[in-house]
């Protein structure tokens, strides 16, 4: 073997130390008392996990809340201060800040990631670019997909579709969406699964992105999704509105997405920062209880969304923080539900991207990070460090814990 990590704590075998033996970049042996390869670490109980999975962020406009006016902290100044921001984009700009994220993203554990890139008449195809070049820069940590969409409109805004069809077709794999931002929404969301439809893609839209759930465009997309056949092929993400609902209407409308196969992303960072704006007190959190839809059977996963600009002027691409804030906010407590939460951001972030290769079985890749903690549960509950990463069976980072150093 070129790698074995021995002691290791799995999911997938409770109560029982494994090691896990890597050859050729791919998992070749889990079992006990392997035979210590090239390189040998003892993980000493520690939790092993096949790395977390960043379902959505946003690599183009991270890092530049300095350079925008957050007053309002709305989603609609959000959206109009990066709409300025952006014109002063270029290529090296955003190669520059998507770098600078991806570092964060894989010293934090993180080995799959899909980032949502705009597109329109302004910033052109300078964001993709930057992108790209930031994604090969960090092949050897992280794989990356990334999704199209049109922030400020579609059918509203002559030119973005050529520019997505472009891009599309120019390292963009997913078709996205936001059709709030559009003025006819519904006309955005049939476009977009005409797309779709033509090059054979998946759809990720920023969908239900407010507190008003008089109405939802995600059974627009639910009914669409399945006159399409395209169940299992598109997912959501915010969707705050569910947020909103009372207990039986949110179970109506989970099992409707359920039957459809379409799957929720939550952003806990963002959508607790913008949402309930208008409120002066007794402030609603906002967000959508993705633990209460996994019981009706929705792939959900949560995720990061910004970092560092004014839809989220904070955040370091660490997915165990964000499980741990949602778990708080949502009033998760128990053991079950603690690991249900690290689920949504690695083996559930997974199927809600469509990685059929994830996950610590043998002939998957060698993605394996260490965890300081021994379960599921305590990893959410502690905020526990990633100390060891590694990617096909080469190492991407390490974190040592903390040394006490007593009588001083």
């Amino acid at each position: 073997m070129e790698l074995t990590i021995r002691n290791a704590a799995l999911e997938t075998h409770p109560g029982r130390l494994m090691d896990i033996g890597i050859h050729q970049g791919r998992i070749a042996a889990i079992e006990p008392s392997l035979p210590p390869g090239e390189r040998d670490l003892d993980a000493g109980g520690r939790l092993a996990i096949a790395g977390f999975v960043e379902s959505h962020i946003h690599l183009d406009k991270a890092c530049i809340a300095d350079r925008c006016a957050i007053k309002q902290g709305t989603l609609a100044e959000a959206i109009e201060q990066v709409a300025k921001a952006k014109r002063d984009f270029d290529e090296d700009d955003v190669a520059e800040r998507a770098s600078r994220v991806l570092a964060m993203a894989v010293g934090n554990g993180v080995t799959r990631m899909r980032t949502q890139l705009e597109v329109d008449p302004v910033i052109g195809l300078k964001g993709l670019a930057g992108v790209l070049r930031a994604i090969e820069a960090f092949k050897w940590a992280i794989d990356v997909e990334i999704c199209i969409f049109p922030q400020e409109g579609l059918l509203n805004y002559p030119g973005v579709e050529a520019l997505m069809l472009q891009a599309l077709n120019a390292g963009g794999t997913v078709v996205g969406g936001a059709p709030y931002t559009d003025s006819n929404p519904h006309g955005q969301i049939d476009r977009l699964f005409d797309i779709a439809r033509d090059l054979d893609r998946d759809i990720d839209m920023h969908l239900d992105f407010d507190l008003d759930a008089s109405w939802l465009d995600v059974e627009y997309v639910c009914a669409k999704a399945q006159r399409r056949g395209w169940q299992g092929r598109v997912s959501v993400g915010h969707a705050t509105k569910l947020s909103a609902l009372p207990p039986q209407r949110l179970e109506e409308v989970a099992r409707t997405m359920a039957d459809a196969g379409v799957r929720l992303m939550v952003m806990p960072a963002t959508d607790i920062f913008l949402m309930g704006r208008q409120y002066s007190h007794n402030i609603p959190r906002g967000l959508t209880p993705a633990h209460t839809l996994l019981k009706y059977g929705v792939t959900c996963a949560l995720s990061t969304n910004n970092v560092l600009n004014p839809f989220t002027p904070f955040g370091d691409c660490s997915l165990i923080r964000l499980a741990n804030l949602y778990a708080n906010v949502c009033q998760v407590g128990t053991s079950a539900g603690l690991a249900d939460c690290l689920a949504m951001v690695t083996t559930l972030a997974a199927q809600v991207l469509g990685c059929s290769d994830y996950g610590l079985t043998v002939g998957n890749p060698g993605d394996v990070v260490l965890l300081d903690a021994r379960d599921a549960s305590s990893a959410v509950a502690e905020i526990a460090s990633p100390l060891y990463g590694f990617k096909a069976g080469q190492p991407t980072f390490t974190r040592m814990p903390p040394t006490l150093h007593a009588g001083f």
